[in-house]
């Protein structure tokens, strides 16, 4: 997408993907990993998985930039046998690779993209990012556990509306709840409850999108009420879904 804002952006929230963009005009500050950051006109910035932050205007005139989320599985995917999921420190990226990937990715927001265009999109993204984390190859995950965190991510997307118990996800990785907590994050950048607490989420926007009213959306979500979907959505998004409804109507 592509975004202005002028002052506050949004409040603290974290994403369960990687968000990957870059600053076209003004400055964009925020606050990352305990730190004050701004990225200015031109620089390219990443945001890993499940890392708060927030943003506003660095000077008067208001920042615009555009930015994509990538899931963590793609990232995963891309790279194969290399590992982990690798970890960008520095949220400014001096990266020569990244910055020609993220704005050819993000050159025509018009066009629909392809099957083929978004898997050259990830691919090149993640071995910009992989190429930045040196400690990558130290951090392998084993066959078995990935296959065991795909099983669990399959559990979790057929379970939007429901609740998973940790005994479940012990039988159907067939590892101890924290081994299977553990493997998960290094699989997809998250914890399984806050993976499961994001695709309740996407349905939420989804109905949202569709006119449904928000207690309608959140019983239809897999929330308790509307007041636990609206605090979810705040913590996720930085922002309420009563101003989420009316910003897409």
């Amino acid at each position: 997408m592509e975004a202005f804002f002028s002052g506050h952006g949004f409040d603290p929230h974290r994403h369960d993907t990687y968000a990957i963009g870059y600053t076209m005009q003004g400055v964009q500050a925020f606050r990352y990993r305990g730190a004050a950051r701004a990225s200015a006109a031109g620089q390219a910035f990443v945001l890993h998985p499940d890392e708060l932050h927030d943003g506003h205007a660095g000077t008067g005139a208001g920042f615009r930039y555009r930015i994509l989320y990538v899931a963590p599985a793609l990232v995963h995917a891309a790279l194969g046998e290399r590992g982990a999921l690798p970890f960008w420190r520095d949220v400014i990226a001096t990266n020569g690779a990244l910055m020609r990937a993220i704005v050819a990715a993000l050159d025509d927001l018009e066009s629909p993209l392809d099957e083929l265009a978004r898997d050259q999109i990830v691919l090149a993204l993640a071995d910009a990012l992989a190429v930045a984390d040196r400690s990558l190859a130290r951090r392998t995950t084993a066959a078995r556990h990935v296959r065991a965190s795909a099983r669990a991510r399959d559990l979790l997307d057929a379970s939007v509306t429901t609740s998973v118990t940790s005994a479940e996800l012990e039988a159907v990785t067939g590892l101890t709840r924290f081994a299977a907590a553990r493997h998960f994050r290094a699989c997809y950048g998250t914890s399984p409850h806050r993976y499961l607490t994001m695709r309740r989420l996407d349905r939420a926007r989804a109905l949202i999108r569709d006119g449904a009213t928000l207690a309608e959306v959140a019983v239809a979500s897999g929330f308790a009420d509307q007041s636990h979907l609206t605090r979810q959505f705040r913590k996720a998004y930085g922002l309420a879904p009563g101003r989420y409804a009316r910003m897409v109507a």
